[in-house]
């Protein structure tokens, strides 16, 4: 028979004693022997320790009865690896402050799309119905069945009413701000997204803080929601990218081994990135950047025809029935007023302002992605770039393609001019 002792001793004893009885008083030691089988002696319990338990628990002075024996400090887990709780709560601050963002510029985007689509309607029937007006006068002068002078003043009036309205919803076209505001709420969800990732599978720090901070306050700039003082240039003297994120940072260094690791990258996929940012600097955002100067130059005519034919409709309808002036008073009122009519619905119906938006917010998003090539590509240090082949993935998925058609892109514009590219880098749009 194998014997399993096990001792415990009291706070008020000083002393042991190794007495072979089973069940002593002495001393203040109780012991207790427990027969096993010899058959469970080949049992191997590797978990077991042979320590007792007084050793395991850090007992404090006994002689105070109200404290506890058990330390409860040992208990308490180390979070020492785990994230900064202060971090956590300044990255769950920016959530929430992304997430009122989006349904601000959700909300006033649609409020500035009904804007343009009201306006459109109130100034075309203005238009149309000043232009009737003034038909009706050149009639009733001949005839004499009308008072002549209350049509003439009623038609000049909303000739007048089109022209300023028409003035204004010109100067701020409504459709490329809604088109902003969509932008914007886009960018925004997108951030969002970026914020969880960051807090479900990272260890945030206090860059990471730093810098969806700025990527919000960058936001803000390119994608203000005030009209006056803030409102973006609706017709630039330049072409230029829309930029909605700050200033490209040298990334923290990764904990590897700058002696043996390259991060994922090599010399081959360091020659494809630098063929893949050749494409889209001369072909991609180029071509919109080409296309946003044609659709500004069109707007930009549209904008100033529409104000002009109606007040020149304005000053015909007023001269309607004068002696002196014949009938190109007439043909002024009516004709100028039609042509606005459909000049106003072209330019604000078909949205030539959101377009020349859309072109530049695309110009933009190919801008994005050269700098993003060209910070990893000009940054000697490997450990501080993105990982390769993480970075070739998004880059492929950016644009449209899987990892192969971008490499065959890659080796197709490989020592090409210009000129000679035909293929564009993106194919989503």
């Amino acid at each position: 028979m194998a014997t399993l002792q096990t001792s415990v001793i009291a706070c008020s004893s000083s002393s042991s004693s190794t007495s072979s009885s089973s069940h002593d008083r002495r001393g203040g030691i109780i012991r207790a022997t427990l027969n096993v089988p010899r058959r469970m002696t080949n049992i191997s319990l590797p978990g077991l320790q042979t320590k007792g338990i007084v050793e395991e628990l850090e007992l404090h002075n006994c002689t105070d009865k109200k404290l506890s024996p058990i330390n409860v400090n040992t208990f308490i887990r180390n979070n020492s690896n785990g994230p900064d709780p202060l971090v956590m709560a300044k990255l769950y601050g920016i959530l929430e402050a992304v997430a009122d963002r989006v349904e601000m510029h959700k909300n006033i985007g649609e409020q500035r799309s009904n804007w343009n689509s009201l306006l459109l309607t109130s100034i075309n029937a203005l238009t149309l119905a000043a232009a009737t007006m003034t038909g009706i006068a050149a009639t009733s002068v001949i005839s004499g069945a009308a008072p002549v002078a209350a049509l003439k003043l009623s038609s000049t009036v909303m000739y007048l009413s089109a022209t300023g309205m028409l003035s204004i919803m010109n100067k701020i076209q409504p459709s490329q701000l809604a088109e902003e505001q969509r932008n914007a709420t886009r960018l925004f969800k997108q951030l969002h997204n970026q914020i969880q990732t960051i807090m479900a599978i990272g260890n945030p720090t206090t860059s990471d803080v730093k810098e969806m901070t700025e990527k919000v306050l960058a936001l803000d700039k390119a994608y203000p929601l005030p009209l006056l003082g803030a409102m973006l240039e609706k017709f630039p003297t330049n072409i230029e990218p829309a930029v909605w994120w700050p200033e490209q940072r040298r990334r923290q260094a990764k904990g590897l081994d700058r002696k043996k690791s390259w991060n994922g990258w090599n010399g081959k996929l360091e020659e494809e990135m630098t063929e893949i940012f050749g494409v889209i600097r001369k072909k991609d955002k180029a071509d919109y950047l080409s296309l946003g100067g044609k659709a500004l130059k069109l707007n930009k005519f549209l904008a100033i025809s529409g104000p002009v034919l109606t007040g020149l409709a304005a000053l015909g309808s007023a001269f309607v029935g004068s002696p002196e002036q014949g009938s190109w008073a007439v043909m002024l009122g009516v004709v100028a007023g039609a042509l606005a009519s459909v000049i106003n619905t072209f330019e604000h119906g078909a949205q030539v302002g959101m377009v020349f938006e859309m072109y530049r917010s695309n110009a933009g998003f190919f801008k994005l992605m050269e700098e993003s090539i060209e910070t990893n590509l000009t940054e000697n240090d490997m450990v501080r770039r993105e990982n390769g082949e993480l970075f070739e993935m998004k880059v492929a998925l950016q644009l449209g393609r899987s990892l192969s058609q971008l490499r065959d892109l890659a080796a197709s514009s490989s020592g090409k001019r210009e000129e000679d590219i035909e293929e564009f880098a993106s194919k989503l749009f």
